[in-house]
């Protein structure tokens, strides 16, 4: 740890978040994707050039990772479209036919991620990498839980007082236009 960049010192507290949530750390060239159910692989080419980390669950590509040194955390968002990039790109061997739907910018001590699968994508905060179970449910649903909102059942209403129904329905609205906060 002696005389690293800012880079391999965001890198290795990366790699010790991703070991924590479950996840086998792996250079290019030695590549096991049956080594555990989550493989984040480091320097992944890719037709744009090689991702940070590309992120396979049972043997399928489903994330990339843009690693940014500790100083960049103020601006981390600005980074969103590098990884988006990524995620939009040809993997080496084409191992993926559609975009990757889950995508992290983190300098190791702030990390954002997007489930571009939501109807509106934004990132947000999160503490910790999703363990590779987690993100493999994700990917085998359907749809997005913010996609779900969209498609909510009528409220029935028996039995609701007027102030509850109206609560309710705004909640329902807000959920709708993606404002989570309300």
């Amino acid at each position: 740890m002696v005389n690293q960049s800012p880079e391999q010192k965001a890198r290795d507290r990366i790699d010790l978040m991703l070991r924590n949530a479950g996840w086998a750390i792996q250079d290019k060239k030695k590549i096991n994707l049956s080594e555990s159910l989550g493989v984040a692989i480091r320097e992944y080419q890719t037709d744009v050039g090689p991702a940070d980390y590309v992120l396979f669950v049972d043997r399928k590509p489903i994330g990339v990772i843009e690693a940014k040194k500790e100083e960049e955390g103020q601006r981390l968002i600005v980074a969103e479209d590098q990884s988006y990039g990524y995620a939009q790109a040809k993997l080496k061997y084409n191992l993926n036919d559609d975009p990757l739907p889950f995508v992290y910018e983190s300098t190791g001590l702030l990390t954002r991620f997007t489930d571009y699968r939501d109807p509106k994508p934004r990132s947000r905060s999160i503490f910790y990498f999703h363990q590779p179970k987690t993100l493999l449910e994700w990917f085998e649903e359907e749809t997005t839980l913010r996609g779900r909102l969209q498609d909510m059942p009528d409220l029935d209403i028996e039995g609701l007082r007027p102030a509850q129904i109206n609560a309710i329905k705004n909640l329902e609205i807000s959920f709708k236009n993606n404002k989570p906060r309300a």
